[in-house]
């Protein structure tokens, strides 16, 4: 039985394993060794117990739905405070100026952006668990819907006559930049009103999503989204971002293209306007680019030296804004500003959900990317600050701030990377970091938002582009990838191209569906090998890969990386064939040619066959007539014959021969999963076909799940016994060694391991 060497007293000494114990099969395991559990719990006393209402149980929930009380009460002041107040206030600097620019991406009012980074920045801090994250417009989720925003409102559907009648495609006249022909006017502030409903619908709809699946714990559906997936769709988005702010940097007006190849035709207009290029425009956002880059460059060399970062967005806003004021650019050189910023809160209102059905799909992408951002943030931060957090609770908070806050005109929300650093960077701790810095853009929409009415578009522009350095940066991962992974390298360029060319909906579809393709590819391409044993150790590994390792004469230990289901059990079938050289077919080949030429010699032969027989006193010779003849004839002399010629199984013997030299097959499990009804039988087959020609296979490393798999698809009846299942390589080499099919029959109790 098992034996445990003790440790030595010397710390170094090797640990020695030593194992003495019969060699087991799985016939043994069920009889002698493992015996279920009896479960005497019925489906009633299970659903009873899931769903019993006790008041630890009503705790557990609230607090769960609730985060912030389980952090609240004991709230550190002396410790926390103090860090949560820069901090909040460093994140509402950075807030600012980025809800103005990512509005614009929305194609909504800049004032919409205000509003977006006020009301579910407030709602996440009751109710999500991560204590890192900011809340907040972001570029991507931003520039999704100002893609179906466009799509639903374009500039077309507002085009009025001069006298303010509405006009018609149809007119006579050039297309201008608007959409609208030459004749007609763009009624913006109609075009406005619609986009804001679009983007408010949406954000219901996205709202509506994340919960029910937050509630059905489907949290896991971020793991469809890959890093290297993740990463090439926002590498795309931020080449979608930076065309879509061309226009704006160039003070150019052109038409908003959406769904394939946007980016392509978006390119085509601002180059063939190029020659209207506002040159005041186009200096304006050059120095604020400049600046801005500079900044960052600057935050990072100095980051632990600088108590907290230099807030170059606000900066810029507040000096661009002053600069537009004073030199009355907006007037005198028809640069474009935000224009007006109503002063205060706009009351609550129900979205027009007529236009749901237009926009479902496009809700699901925003959701899941959405979520999947916000979810890949908080993880980063929770190891890194020693805290954990709940993917399911985590969908439904964020889901909650989208849904909520969509019925006070806000579009949808997720974490922004560049806020979060900021955020945790300048101290922060808790979500009441984000509370303030809510409370940040409330004070700027209640008070004092007309002060930003002349900043120019321009500035935005310039934010939006200098805060995409980091997503560019992505690009450094396709050398990695070359190196390490090729699929994951196919993943990343695939998700890159089809985002860029497809639009960012699509383009994500195209990338999920790609990526789910790879999967089925790995598990239909596995590496298959054949392994042999390291000497003195009952260790196998791969007989071509490593020089010490040697194979059994005789048995054939054949190892794949995969499940075996119906997508790859022939895979798998023509994988071992090849490996193990030994195929049933071209024996049987084999044998039907030995019969043929044993046939065709007994019906050729015309003389007798001479036979060497031993008698106990001398050799003597003896014929043997054709088997119609009735009488044997035999010559003898001085002695008796001891052995004669003619047992059948002698004669069996003859022509029976090995076909091969392999007398066992081992199938190494070790790596497989789950098998389906179209493996179990592919795998009935093989081992049918292999003991046609005399060679028996067996199964080792077989894990109890897969083995119960096999139970439920009735695998082991007629030919197929447990026997044939071990629970280690080294278990099944042991019984192949002693129990050849051709020499004997498996012996009825098991062998000796001594390792």
């Amino acid at each position: 039985m098992e034996q445990e060497a003790a440790a030595q007293d010397d710390p170094s000494e090797q640990l020695i394993y030593r194992i003495e114990r019969p060699v087991y099969d799985e016939a043994f395991i069920r009889k002698k060794v493992l015996s279920r559990k009896e479960n005497s719990v019925t489906c009633r006393q299970r659903l009873a117990e899931k769903f019993q209402c006790s008041s630890q149980r009503a705790k557990a929930v609230v607090l769960s739905f609730l985060p912030i009380l389980t952090w609240l009460p004991s709230y550190p002041v002396k410790q926390f405070l103090v860090s949560d107040i820069v901090s909040g206030l460093s994140t509402g600097v950075v807030q600012l100026p980025q809800g103005l620019a990512y509005a614009m991406l929305a194609a909504v009012p800049p004032v919409y952006g205000l509003y977006t980074s006020f009301y579910p920045v407030l709602l996440y801090t009751f109710f999500g668990t991560s204590r890192h994250i900011s809340i907040g417009t972001f570029a991507v989720i931003s520039l999704m819907i100002g893609g179906v925003a466009v799509r639903e409102a374009p500039d077309s559907n507002f085009c009025v006559l001069a006298n303010g009648s509405v006009g018609s495609n149809e007119s006579i006249g050039s297309v201008g930049s608007s959409g609208c022909t030459s004749p007609m006017v763009l009624d913006e502030k109609a075009r406005d009103y619609m986009r804001v409903q679009v983007a408010v619908v949406l954000t219901t709809l996205v709202g509506i999503i994340q919960i029910v699946l937050g509630l059905l714990r489907f949290g896991f559906v971020a793991i469809y989204l890959t890093e290297p997936l993740v990463r090439g769709f926002t590498t795309a988005a931020s080449i979608h971002v930076v065309i879509s702010q061309l226009k704006y940097l160039l003070g150019v007006r052109t038409e908003r293209f959406s769904g394939p190849l946007s980016a392509i035709y978006s390119v085509k207009a601002v180059l063939m306007k190029i020659t209207e290029t506002n040159i005041p425009t186009l200096l304006l956002g050059l120095a604020c680019i400049i600046f801005l880059y500079t900044i960052k460059v600057l935050n990072e060399r100095f980051k632990k030296k600088l108590p907290v970062p230099i807030p170059g967005e606000i900066i810029v806003v507040i000096v661009s804004t002053g600069v537009s004021f004073g030199m009355s650019l907006s007037r005198d050189h028809k640069v474009d500003v935000v224009g007006t910023i109503p002063t205060g809160l706009l009351p609550p209102a129900a979205p027009h959900f007529f236009l749901l059905p237009s926009l479902i799909t496009e809700s699901f992408a925003i959701a899941i990317v959405g979520f999947s951002m916000c979810i890949s943030l908080s993880k980063i931060f929770a190891l890194k600050h020693g805290y954990s957090v709940d993917g399911n609770q985590e969908l439904i908070a964020l889901g909650l701030c989208n849904f909520i806050s969509s019925f006070f005109h806000t579009f949808t929300v997720t974490s922004s990377m560049s806020r979060s650093l900021v955020q945790e960077s300048t101290g922060g701790k808790t979500q009441i970091a984000g509370l303030l810095a809510s409370l940040v853009v409330l004070l700027v929409v209640v008070a004092i938002g007309y002060i930003f009415e002349p900043l120019p578009q321009t500035a935005l522009a310039a934010i939006i582009m200098v805060n995409l350095i980091g997503m560019f940066k992505q690009f450094r991962d396709i050398p990695g990838l070359w190196r390490t992974s090729k699929i994951e390298l196919a993943i990343w360029l695939v998700a890159f191209v089809a985002s860029v060319l497809l639009g960012l909906d699509y383009g994500l579809l195209v990338a999920i569906a790609f990526a789910i393709l790879t999967v089925i590819y790995r598990t239909q391409s596995p590496k298959s090998s054949i392994l042999g044993h390291v000497p003195n150790t009952g260790l196998y590994y791969d007989v071509d890969e490593y020089e010490e390792v040697a194979e059994y004469e005789g048995i054939k230990i054949f190892h794949s990386n995969s499940s075996i289901y119906f997508a790859n059990s022939d895979l798998y079938v023509n994988a071992l064939k090849e490996k193990t050289a030994v195929n049933p077919a071209d024996l049987q080949n084999i044998r039907k040619s030995r019969r043929k030429q044993k046939e065709k010699s007994s019906s050729t032969c015309s003389s007798p066959l001479k036979i060497c027989a031993k008698y106990k006193d001398e050799a003597v010779t003896h014929e043997v007539l054709p088997p119609n003849h009735m009488v044997v004839m035999e010559e003898q002399k001085n002695g008796q014959l001891t052995d004669s010629h003619g047992d059948s199984a002698s004669e069996k013997s003859i022509f029976l021969e090995p076909l091969s030299s392999i007398h066992s097959i081992i199938l190494d499990w070790t790596s497989v999963s789950f098998i389906d009804s179209v493996g179990a039988k592919a795998i009935r087959q093989v081992v049918k076909e292999y003991a046609a020609v005399d060679v028996q296979v067996v199964i080792a490393g077989c894990n109890r799940i897969v083995l119960a798999d096999l139970d439920s698809l009735n695998f082991f009846t007629g030919h197929m016994t447990t026997d044939m299942l071990f629970p280690t390589v080294h278990d099944a080499v042991l019984h192949c060694h002693r129990c050849p099919l051709l020499n004997s029959d498996p012996p009825t109790a098991p062998n000796t391991d001594t390792t």
